[in-house]
């Protein structure tokens, strides 16, 4: 299965700009409000785009993040865990430190508790203490059906870790680095699942960002390989978060393409029929979490492979 009915949120208590994380996100930008504020925003945000997912039938956990953590990026659980068809939890290093106290054990029992059945645990982040870092399915974009596996190269996507996670999950690793301009500079992006979205039957991709030409076509031709329709944004689309989407299933097995409302905004008319062709599309308002994170709909949205418990 290429996307799931199931997906684990975490609801914010401490939304904040995260300085640790800024340094190479440049997505980010600081609101002149009191984090306070912006947490309250944040939140209301979270709880009604939760409540549009479970309105179109998705299966949606929410846990409560923990106040004495102080953890500002929690509401993007998908850099740090991913779950699989195979029973496999994996947990993932993560560049920023105090993104590292997001990771929680708890998480196992609760989706144990939803009647998920977990039988392995894969732990990367002792990586972490030779600054090497692959953060989650933000690094790692997976085609599940055709076990391939596309990740755009940074700070926060190390290679040799990435082709160790390939060869532990046989997948095959299409590699690559994905550009954007930052004062005239071109620089990595510092996630591959902001530029480029995998669904069923097609793909979303800025390959603008993808300066080498080599590289670029590798990347499409795997995808056109695959028979997927390719759907290219532009770079300022992709600014609204026009890459970050997820396709998932909603009620009576009906597909979605999830996206928040600057992405949806951001399209032109024959870009959303070309998304609609193959899926409806749902999408919710994230401006302070999109502003002040630096990560949008997609990040939000931990999918859960997990096989339920036999009962």
């Amino acid at each position: 299965m290429q996307v799931t009915n199931s997906i684990l949120m975490i609801r914010p208590v401490n939304f904040r700009m995260n300085e640790q994380t800024a340094v190479n996100n440049y997505f980010q930008e600081d609101l002149s409000i009191k984090n306070g504020e912006i947490n309250c925003k944040a939140q209301k945000e979270f709880d009604d785009f939760v409540t549009k997912l479970r309105n179109h039938g998705v299966n949606v956990i929410v846990v409560d993040d923990k106040k004495e953590t102080d953890t500002p990026d929690s509401i993007f659980p998908n850099n740090w865990i991913s779950f699989h068809e195979s029973g496999t939890v994996c947990v993932y290093p993560m560049f920023a430190e105090n993104r590292r106290k997001e990771r929680r054990e708890d998480i196992f029992d609760i989706l144990e508790g939803h009647g998920f059945r977990i039988d392995n645990v894969v732990d990367y982040t002792a990586a972490e203490e030779e600054g090497v870092f692959l953060e989650g399915t933000g690094s790692i974009l997976k085609d599940r059906v055709n076990q391939k596996a596309y990740c755009a190269l940074s700070e926060r996507a190390d290679e040799e870790l990435f082709i160790e996670f390939c060869e532990d999950f046989d997948c095959f690793p299409v590699i690559f680095t994905a550009n954007q301009t930052v004062n005239g500079e071109r620089l990595p992006i510092y996630h591959t699942n902001v530029m480029m979205a995998m669904a069923e039957t097609f793909a979303v991709i800025c390959s603008d960002t993808i300066d080498d030409k080599k590289e670029r076509k590798n990347v499409i031709d795997h995808l056109k390989k695959d028979g997927r329709e390719i759907i290219s944004i532009t770079e300022e689309q992709m600014y609204q978060f026009a890459g970050n989407m997820l396709q998932v299933i909603g009620a009576d097995n009906e597909r979605f393409m999830v996206m928040s409302s600057a992405a949806y905004n951001s399209l032109d008319k024959a870009r959303i029929a070309a998304i609609e062709k193959h899926c409806k599309i749902i999408h919710s308002p994230l401006d302070t979490i999109e502003t002040c994170g630096g990560g949008s709909a997609r990040c939000m949205m931990a999918e859960v492979f997990l096989p339920k418990t036999l009962t």
